[in-house]
Parts: structure tokens; C-alpha cells; sequence
């Protein structure tokens, strides 16, 4: 499900995430007595960033239940691919080597880098 940014409405204007599907994204919700609504200018920040950016990559996609990311930490390391989990239990692949051998010790197979 995709992530998507809000700001609250009073003067503080603080960002928050919040993970919803596509059907059920709401424009704002109330949480807190605060009023927050979607920024798409925050989704979508239009920074231009170089080919060579973007690792190390937090992946969301292979990721895991909170609870379970110790055991995919010791999971890696077993396996002689150590890979840092996030407490949300997303793995950080240094690069696009890093991310191709761990990718392929869980089974999964990226079409968009090998197959």
C-alpha cells in the first residue's frame, strides 16, 4: 500500500505519513484535535537526483512484519549477507549487488534487475 504525506493545518505545520490504499486515501483526517491534510507537494518533490543516488535503499517491498525483523537480521548473517532491518523490519540494501544477493537468498526475483 502507498505512503502519503500530510501537513496540519495550524500554524506548526508538521508532516506526517500515513500508509492507505488507493480506494480509501482520505483529502484530510482529525487526529489528536489536529486537522491534517494530503500534500501532494511533499509526495511528490520534484527534486532531481543524480543516476548514482539513491542507495543505500530502505525496501519496503521486501520487507517484513515489524515483530519478525530479528529474525530476518539473523537470517541474512546465517546466509553470510549481513543486511541492516529497520525496527519496521525493511531491509537497507547497500547496492545493487547487495540488493540482487539478498533479494535471491529469500527467493524473490526482481525482473527490473535480473531474473
Amino acid at each position: 500500500m502507498p505512503t502519503y504525506c500530510y501537513r496540519s493545518r495550524d500554524r506548526q505545520h508538521k508532516l506526517v505519513t500515513r500508509v492507505f490504499s488507493v480506494r480509501d486515501c482520505p483529502e484530510s483526517f482529525k487526529e489528536k484535535g489536529r486537522i491534517y491534510d494530503r500534500s501532494r507537494s511533499d509526495e511528490w518533490g520534484g527534486i532531481s537526483v543524480p543516476a548514482t543516488a539513491g542507495w543505500p535503499l530502505e525496501c519496503v517491498a521486501s520487507g517484513v512484519h515489524p515483530s519478525q525483523a530479528g529474525e530476518l537480521r539473523k537470517f541474512f548473517a546465517d546466509h553470510g549477507c549481513p543486511t541492516e532491518v529497520t525496527a519496521d523490519g525493511n531491509p537497507v540494501y547497500r547496492s545493487a549487488a547487495h540488493r540482487k544477493k539478498a533479494l535471491k537468498l529469500r527467493g524473490f526475483k526482481d525482473k527490473s534487475s535480473y531474473i
